[in-house]
Parts: structure tokens; C-alpha cells; sequence
């Protein structure tokens, strides 16, 4: 579980979030969708710790992040998970060298112990014999399988996933939103999804917030938000052609 406790983030004088109070729940997949500039990338790049916040806490299962040492904050990372936007593989790194990446940095399990650890993450994101190719030489959603694979080598508790299906056509979308819901339920992780795909509100969102200009003005899951009495959320909900056309 993550907490977010008043978060408030200021870039100078401008500020991008409000007093943000969220609940990321365990085991479920939590949305964090807004239009773009609605500060979602800052809010979700303050949980990991990359922007420092300028007021609030954030706490990891009790544990107040916000407040933590480097060294101690470290230890908490190795817990987490990230799937970035782009895959954001290592281009030189065959696939089962860029699996085996963070196992080299935060473990000293042996060569043998590494690979085994490899070929169960990839058979987990339903990949086989891709090993030895590199990024260059596999599909955009193969890429993504592979991301998803590196980010679960460590069995973290829990994964972060900054815009999962941007570049992927709609049905490889959905296997991938379906991936990510089943790996956390099977392990019991709090995943935080930063999405503008709708498809994957409707498909995977258990547990959905929506920030405009800042701050945090609806919270639901999918079956509640085609029913919310909320202008701002109706409007970018349905945006889209085929929205409407549910809607209708």
C-alpha cells in the first residue's frame, strides 16, 4: 500500500500539485489518469522519488519515504518495479542481459541463480526463446513483455508503469493491461499505473484517480466513472469517438 498524505509540489513559484491525498491499494491496479499538463507524470515521478515534494508525506506500507535518508530510501527502491514509457531497454543488451540488469546490481546470487531467474520472468510475460536477441530484433509489444519481465526480476512489492501501452496497437494493449493485472494479483503488488488510454481505465481500473490541474477531484473504479457526476471527468472520459459512442 502507498499513501499520499497532502502532497503539494512546486516548480518556483508555480505550483503543479495541490494537497494530494491518494490510496494506492495492494494487490489491486491503480490508475492514475488526467489530461496532459494535469500534473499525473509529476505526481507519479514524486512517489518514486525522483522529484523531491515540497510538502506532504509519502509513506510505503507505514514507512514515511518523504522523510528518509538516501541510503535508506535505497532500500526501498530495490523494492520497486519500473515499467517506463518507451520500454527503455538497454539497446546493446541482448534481452536476458537487460533482465538480468538489476539482479547484477542488487543481488549476489550466482550466474546460474541470475539466469534461472531470467527464464522464469520471461516465461511469466509469456516469452520464449528470445534470450540471446536483442531489443532491435523483437516486436514494440515484445519490448514492453520484456520491460514488464526486468521490472518483476526482483519480485518487488511494488511496480510502477509510466504510460504501459503508448505506441502499441489496441489489441496488444490489451494483452499487456491483462498481463500487468494478473502479475498483480499473483503476487500481491502495489501497482501504480500512470495511463491517458481509456481502454485501459474501462479494461483494468480497479482503483482509479483523476488529477486536473493538480489536484485529485474524483476518485472510483471503471464501472463507477461512466456514472460519475463530474463535468471535468465526463469531458476527458468521453473525448474519444468510441466513448461517446458507449456512452450512447
Amino acid at each position: 500500500m502507498i499513501q499520499l498524505d497532502s502532497v503539494s509540489k512546486y516548480f518556483g513559484k508555480t505550483m503543479v500539485l495541490n494537497e494530494v491525498n491518494a490510496l494506492f491499494e495492494e494487490g489491486k491496479t491503480n490508475l492514475i489518469i488526467g489530461q496532459s499538463g494535469s500534473g499525473k507524470t509529476v505526481l507519479l515521478k514524486c512517489i518514486v522519488g525522483l522529484h523531491e515534494i515540497s510538502s506532504g508525506n509519502i509513506y510505503y506500507d507505514e514507512r514515511n519515504f518523504s522523510g528518509m535518508s538516501s541510503q535508506e530510501r535505497k532500500l526501498i527502491r530495490q523494492e520497486m518495479g519500473m515499467v517506463f514509457q518507451g520500454g527503455a531497454l538497454f539497446d546493446s543488451m541482448t534481452v536476458e542481459q537487460n533482465i538480468r540488469f538489476p539482479l547484477n546490481m542488487f543481488t549476489s546470487k550466482t550466474r546460474e541463480e541470475k539466469i534461472e531467474r531470467v527464464n522464469f520472468c520471461l516465461d511469466r510475460v509469456n516469452l520464449d526463446k528470445v534470450n540471446k536477441l536483442y531489443p532491435a530484433e523483437i516486436s514494440g509489444g515484445m519490448r514492453k513483455r520484456v520491460s514488464i519481465a526486468r521490472a518483476i526480476a526482483l519480485n518487488p512489492k511494488y511496480l510502477f508503469c509510466d504510460e504501459p501501452n503508448s505506441g502499441l496497437d489496441p489489441q496488444t494493449a490489451i494483452v499487456i493491461d491483462n498481463l500487468i493485472r494478473e502479475i498483480t494479483r499473483e503476487y500481491n503488488m502495489t501497482t501504480v499505473i500512470n495511463t491517458h488510454d481509456m481502454n485501459s481505465v474501462m479494461e483494468i481500473g480497479e482503483n482509479v484517480i483523476f488529477i486536473s490541474e493538480g489536484a485529485v477531484i474524483w476518485t472510483g473504479n471503471c464501472e463507477e466513472i461512466l456514472k460519475a457526476d463530474n463535468k471535468t471527468l465526463q469531458d476527458f472520459v468521453f473525448a474519444s469517438e468510441l466513448m461517446k459512442k458507449i456512452k450512447g
